[in-house]
């Protein structure tokens, strides 16, 4: 496929739900306004001590720069000595994510791929689908953490914690493929092989892959907690278990609106099960998604100051 083309699949995609992710963002904006008030659900951030806020906003910036050392390291010696367009295309792509609706963000992943260090598109799209499966492992870690703390005493959820982080060994590199490959029609085996290409080179590489996505989460998540924490005046690892929930909306399919209303569902449905009241709820998610949105917006604005480099194209 060709960037016109998957511009032209995307956005054929996104027309006929553009008026769902609208109504999602309406009903969320009005929802604020009945239950809690826009005035009231902002007062706080009046009150925030400034040095703790940038504090926290440091810390998630920091994990962006974690997020381009991993994108980095997985796509060595490609990306070598271009440290900062490989930033440069994190901090636009998340940007992208979390703006754009439908998931149509992701397509800026693979497009500044090919601009930047002329990567195929199907290498690209294979190594998107495993960052995700990896931010979605360290997510799940996090959560579990975050829930053993509350319920379980250190030796009941340790375990199951070192479980679920052993957990990339059994999709160990080459074992899915060649299953895959077994069953698959030959030219399906091809495009596999290509979108292979995409997946950490060998075991080494995987394991810093998934120490990477760990840092990458660990540090932003820490961040997040707080602002949960400081605006819905919950426990650090209640405010934990509701940045856990509002992020994992973005690796999911569905989208809204620069994330309008699904966000706040996911840090909700990670709440309201603990017996949290709305409101406070309501309060701590959309400020927390506040939070997000402006740093996205800062990253953008920074990217476009970070010098980019062509590089000529290497395959395999």
């Amino acid at each position: 496929p060709t960037p016109a083309s998957t511009l032209s699949m995307v956005d054929g995609l996104c027309q006929p739900r553009l008026l769902l992710a609208l109504l999602l963002a309406s009903a969320l904006i009005l929802l604020v306004q009945f239950a809690v008030g826009w005035a009231t659900l902002l007062a706080p951030w009046r009150a925030l001590d400034p040095l703790a806020l940038a504090g926290a906003a440091t810390l998630a910036l920091l994990s962006y720069v974690l997020r381009a050392a991993r994108l980095y390291d997985h796509f060595l010696p490609l990306t070598r000595g271009s440290f900062g367009a490989v930033l440069r295309l994190v901090l636009l792509h998340n940007a992208a994510n979390n703006l754009a609706p439908m998931r149509t963000g992701e397509a800026a992943f693979p497009l500044l791929l090919q601009r930047y260090f002329t990567v195929p598109l199907v290498r690209s799209l294979g190594a998107l689908l495993w960052l995700r499966l990896m931010d979605a492992h360290a997510l799940v870690a996090i959560a579990l953490m975050a829930l053993g703390r509350l319920w379980l005493p250190l030796e009941g959820w340790l375990p199951l914690l070192a479980l679920w982080l052993a957990l990339p060994l059994v999709g160990q590199l080459g074992w899915g493929r060649k299953f895959l490959s077994r069953r698959l029609p030959p030219r399906w085996r091809q495009r596999l092989a290509q979108a292979g290409s995409g997946l950490p080179r060998d075991r080494a590489a995987l394991w810093r892959c998934w120490g990477w996505s760990l840092a990458v989460w660990g540090v932003k998540l820490a961040a997040f907690a707080w602002i949960v924490h400081r605006f819905a005046g919950l426990s650090l690892d209640l405010g934990l278990l509701g940045a856990v929930g509002g992020e994992l909306t973005s690796v999911l399919p569905f989208h809204g609106l620069a994330g309008a209303g699904t966000y706040e569902a996911g840090v909700a449905a990670a709440l309201l099960p603990l017996g949290i009241a709305p409101e406070r709820v309501l309060v701590g998610a959309v400020n927390l998604h506040l939070f997000l949105l402006g740093l996205s917006l800062a990253g953008a604005g920074a990217a476009l100051l970070l010098p980019v480099a062509q590089r000529q194209a290497v395959h395999g």
